[in-house]
């Protein structure tokens, strides 16, 4: 589609009287040259609507509700299609359902708004939209990681990502899919939300960001506007859902995510680089089924700590748990176990040694809370001493949930960064000093 030439409309806009001659100007204007202008996306677009310029592989549209990111996100797309015949594009959604109705379906899809002659066939029961000049977008779900695996795509849309019941494996595998051509990138169209991927996504390299307030968009209807403004203003959920801020650290938190992130390197392959290896067990208060925390956390020949699995279990009797300390401690050939015994005493020791009578276990005692156990551990992270190594989001969310007054994290509990802790302690414990020790 050839685009409208604007400075023709500017010229005119320069010269006529008053608005009102403009607007007797615009309606008198021919049906194509009016289809033209609706087209035109440049001179609609506002504010965080705009693709940022430069070099980047990510655009991060995160704004209020009704503030119009479908729309910019649909007509970068559009201009990246016109760009690039027989491009093949990613279109990502929550669910395959949602992806449909509103990235392609809705009144700010793709449907909607291609121009005259690159309106595309739409295959709904493939998923598949083919547009005249070759390219292909196919729709996927962020609910289905594997999905993602294989396709090698030019450009994606990802729409609502702080929806996607399997943000992070969807986001990773998406991203090894964006391969081809000179320029492969992606564009982000997202409300806020606490304690999702957003957080991990703003602090990658090579991610620009624009977002805004549902007011800024002159096509929301008023009323809706001033009832939501009058509801919900000044409110937590109002500054995440109407002026599309990020809530990301809980305040006073251990760990913020942006020490999270710094503190991440690429997983450990095998056991050659590491002097030591802990497991650290966090059991469960009771015998009923609750979550067990295992964390495998390394030394490396670089004097570094490292964390290197979470094999966290929830819903296992003790004799389920227990396997599952055991197979983690022959995967990565563990020196030691280190288990918290308050809940159990002598039971949670033996309970181990039931599961693998060879397995080293340093029963160790808590005499103060786990964000007094932390605060060292945190210290370690901070001056980049310890690592993590690889992607661990339940255990990073219970990590930015610690604060130094408790826990605000998901769950009722910390046990996966309990666990860690008590590793890592263990790491630290100089030559010489008592193996059973009391924190």
């Amino acid at each position: 589609m050839t685009a409208f030439p604007l400075h023709l409309l500017h010229a005119a806009a320069r010269v006529l009287p008053d608005e009102a001659t403009w607007f007797r100007f615009l309606k008198g204007l021919p049906a194509r040259v009016k289809r033209a202008l609706y087209h035109e996306w440049s001179w609609q677009a506002h504010g965080g609507q705009q693709a940022p310029e430069g070099e980047w592989r990510t655009w991060l549209l995160m704004a209020g509700r009704g503030f119009g990111k479908t729309r910019a996100g649909a007509e970068w797309l559009l201009e990246r299609i016109r760009e690039t015949p027989g491009a093949r594009i990613a279109l990502v959604g929550a669910t395959i359902e949602e992806a449909a109705k509103v990235m392609v379906e809705g009144p700010s899809g793709l449907l909607a708004l291609a121009g005259p002659g690159e309106v595309p066939e739409w295959r709904s029961t493939l998923g598949i939209l083919r547009f005249p000049n070759g390219a292909e977008a196919q729709v996927y779900s962020g609910a289905n990681a594997d999905g993602l695996r294989g396709p090698e795509h030019h450009f994606a849309w990802c729409d609502e990502l702080a929806k996607w019941k399997q943000a992070d494996d969807a986001w990773d595998n998406l991203q090894m899919s964006l391969r081809s051509g000179e320029r492969p990138r992606c564009v982000v169209t997202t409300t806020p939300k606490g304690g999702s991927i957003l957080a991990r996504l703003r602090a990658m390299p090579g991610t620009v960001e624009t977002g805004g307030r549902t007011e800024e968009n002159a096509h929301v209807a008023e009323a809706f506007v001033a009832w939501a403004l009058e509801t919900y203003g000044g409110t937590r959920l109002g500054r995440q859902e109407l002026d599309g801020f990020l809530f990301e650290d809980v305040a006073g938190a251990l760990w913020t995510r942006e020490v999270i992130e710094k503190s991440r390197v690429a997983p450990v392959q095998g056991r050659e680089s590491l002097k030591r290896v802990v497991v650290g067990v966090d059991p469960p208060a009771s015998a009923e089924g609750d979550s067990c925390g295992i964390v495998v956390c390394g030394l490396g020949r670089d004097g570094l700590l490292y964390v290197l699995d979470d094999r966290t279990v929830s819903g296992e009797r003790p004799e389920g748990w227990a396997r599952a300390v055991a197979r983690a401690a022959d995967a990565w050939g563990a020196d030691r176990i280190v288990a918290e015994t308050n809940q159990g005493g002598d039971m949670v020791e033996s309970v181990l040694r039931s599961a693998d009578a060879w397995l080293p276990v340093t029963p160790v005692s808590a005499t103060r809370s786990k964000s007094a156990r932390a605060e060292p551990i945190t210290a370690l992270f901070e001056s980049g001493k310890a690592k993590l190594a690889g992607r661990f989001p339940e255990l990073e969310d219970e990590m930015a949930g610690m604060t130094a007054s408790g826990y605000e994290g998901p769950g009722t509990s910390p046990d996966r960064a309990d666990a860690m802790v008590w590793a890592l302690s263990e790491l630290t414990v100089t030559r010489g000093e008592p193996r059973i020790r009391r924190l």
